[in-house]
Order: C-alpha cells, then structure tokens, then sequence
C-alpha cells in the first residue's frame, strides 16, 4: 500500500468519518506487513507522528493493538513496534458446502482456536441451522470469559444458488427450500450477532489474499475446487466482489471436454466427479472429506481426475489472462497439499503446451491456505468490515 493509494482511500471522506478510516488503515498496515513502530506508520501513511500517536494509544487502549519487543542495534531509543492483538477480536466463520460444513471460531491474527465438521450427502437447512447454533455453544465454551467477550459477528460462506445442485447431489425436490431462506432471519433465532455472507468462492479468495500467499501479487485469479470449482479475482491488490457479488465465478467458464466438445470448467474439474470415480471403482469416496485427508488409496482414479482437471485448468487460466493481464494463477482446494502440488505441476505443463500467441503467460502457482481456505475467508468477513480497509 503505497502513499498513492493511501490518498485514494481517503478521497471524499467528511471529517467525521475521517479518525475511523485513519484507524483502519493503521491496522490494515500493522496486519498487512507485521508489526511497526509510529515512526513507519507515519511515513507510510503521511499521517503527522503526533496523529499516529494518538490511533495507537487508542487502538492499544482498545484492545486491537498491543506493544511488540522494542527493536535494538540503531542510534537512540530502541523503537517498540505495534502488533496486531490476536485477542482483540473473535468471529464465527461458517462454510457451508456440498457434503461438509466447517465452522470454526478465529481470532484478529488468522489464528482458528477451534473447528468442528459435519458431513452429509446433502445440506438441508434444518441441519445447517442447528449445527451452527449447537457448533458456536460448544466452540463458545472452550474460551476464555475475556475472549468470549470479543466475539464481533458470524461470517458465512455459501455457494450461491445452491438450490440449483438438486440433480449433481442426488438431492430430493424439497432441497429447492434453500431458495426461500432469509440467513439473516434463520440465525436472529438463536443468535444477535452481525452476520455477513458472502460466496464461498471470493470468500477463499479472500482468505488467500489476507492470510496465504495472495500478498505476494498485486493481481490475480484464484481457482478453488470442492465439490464443485469456483474461484475469485484480485485486481489492484483488492478482492473484487462484483455488482451482484459474484465476481470470480470461474467454475462457468467454458472449457473443451475429452471430446472435443466445450463444457462448463465445474464439469470437468470439480471434486464430485472424483468423488463419483473412487464410487464407481469400489472405493471409500467418504475418505474425500474426513480429516486429516489421505487419498493415497484412490490410485488411477486421482490420476485420471488430476490430468482432466489440469487440461481444463490450463485452457481457463488461458482464457482468464486473455481478459484480464494477471501477475499469477492460483490454484487451492480441498484436498491433500500432495494433491495441490501435483496438479499444479502437471496445469503448468498443459499451460504450456497451449497456443499464448498474443498474451503474457502468468505464475501458475500453489496457494497456501489449502482446505480451510472458505471457513477462513467466512470468519475474516466480520473482521475486515469492522477493523480493516479492503
């Protein structure tokens, strides 16, 4: 974040909101690149020495700051850099999948305290509801009165339509309900937390971007693949959402199939069709999503899903990077990181093997937060909107 875009954040900010946005941007900065002393918060930001002071007693005072080991070896006083306090503020975070939800509670720093795991063939709301407010009782007691406290909002991260997926879950009729539910108004029964939702896959997106790699590059496009690929993008170092909050819904883009023919990316590399191999070949495809993942027993099956995928990867990084001029191509999901290093490998090879006539090929590289990725994202959402600047 340079001083450029600290004065675009500022633009057309009344002098009200002013102390607020300073604030955040202060945290943004200490999370963004570690803990730092006033002095290089004030240079960063062009804020004068005597402000930054003051946002850091503040924030200290607060409980969203605390004071680092004082860095030795200059000329004076040692200078104490400001770090973020983990403690300083805890969310839900809900991942609501095809066949598992993860909900785990987190702290200011990424930190996931506790996490539990629920699987099934399909996810009814009834079950969802009830896991969720059975889950946040039981991760509740296993903190402390201090950090209980704390606890600033409830993030979810869905796909969306999910009521479209009747038919690749084998779900019965009644599965369309979800069309009809309100979040907002299903957790205000048990629960008067702030809530915020958002797409599972911008939702791992964005954990990347805050918590993994995603720093390393100022734009890129981010695959995840569950039960379904989806993804999302970052342009100019920020998440992009989109008008309907949808951006980044890179399971749609048309790829060719094994015949020659063009078929949606989530046909072809998603997890279900593995899941549905392992099935077919006598397999124990329930092995996909228990914890901690081994699927060194799935053999062909894996190999046959991992070359698919990565032709159908390569042709949709080629399409992306044909739109938008990105530094990278991330690839993460919800499988053993043996698993990730292998397709990203073997996506890197069919990339290549591609006609890129007319465009600058990208990185095609691992992300870092792996399986977690949309549970993390989920519990960020509270966090980034009430502390921090996108």
């Amino acid at each position: 974040m340079d001083k450029n875009e600290v004065k675009d954040l500022r633009s057309g900010v009344n002098q009200i909101g002013v102390r607020a946005l300073n604030e955040r941007l202060v945290m943004s900065l200490i999370q963004r690149h570690g803990g730092m002393p006033g002095s290089e918060l004030a240079k960063r930001t062009d804020l004068s020495a005597q402000t930054v002071s003051n946002i850091l007693r503040k924030l200290e005072a607060d409980g969203f700051v605390r004071r680092g080991e004082p860095q030795r070896g200059k000329v004076g006083k040692p200078s104490i850099p400001m770090e973020i306090n983990p403690d300083g503020a805890l969310t839900f975070g809900l991942k609501i999948g095809r066949r598992t939800a993860d909900l785990a509670v987190m702290n200011l720093a990424g930190d996931v305290l506790g996490q539990t795991i629920v699987t099934y063939r399909y996810p009814m709301p009834d079950l969802i509801f009830a896991y969720l407010r059975d889950g946040m009782a039981e991760l509740s007691e296993a903190l402390s009165p201090a950090q209980r406290a704390r606890i600033c909002g409830i993030g979810i991260a869905a796909p969306s339509e999910i009521w479209s997926w009747t038919d690749a879950l084998g779900a019965p009729e009644d599965f369309e309900i979800w069309r009809d539910i309100d979040f907002a108004e299903e957790i205000a029964k048990f629960s008067d937390l702030p809530l915020f939702t958002e797409n599972d896959g911008t939702a791992a997106c964005r954990a990347e971007y805050v918590f993994g790699r995603g720093r390393a590059f100022h734009d890129y496009a981010y695959f995840f693949i569950g039960s379904f690929i989806g993804g999302g993008i970052v342009l100019d170092s920020k998440v992009i959402e989109g008008r309907q909050r949808n951006a980044g819904s890179l399971g749609s883009l048309s790829v060719p199939n094994g015949d020659g023919k063009e078929c949606a990316l989530l046909d072809v590399a998603s997890l279900y069709l593995l899941e549905a191999a392992v099935a077919k070949a006598g397999g124990d495809r329930d092995k996909m999503w228990t914890m901690p993942q081994d699927w060194s027993s799935f053999g062909a099956c894996l190999d046959d899903w991992i070359a698919t995928s990565a032709k159908a990867l390569a042709h949709a990084a080629r399409t992306v990077v044909s739109v938008i001029d990105f530094d990278a191509v991330m690839i993460d999901g919800a499988f053993p990181d043996d698993v990730r290093t292998r397709l990203v490998a073997q996506t890197r090879l069919e990339f290549e093997r591609l006609d890129l006539r007319g465009i600058c090929a990208p990185r095609i590289e691992p992300a870092r937060v792996g399986g977690n990725a949309r549970v993390i994202g989920a519990a960020a959402s509270p966090i980034l909107s009430q502390f921090f600047l996108n």
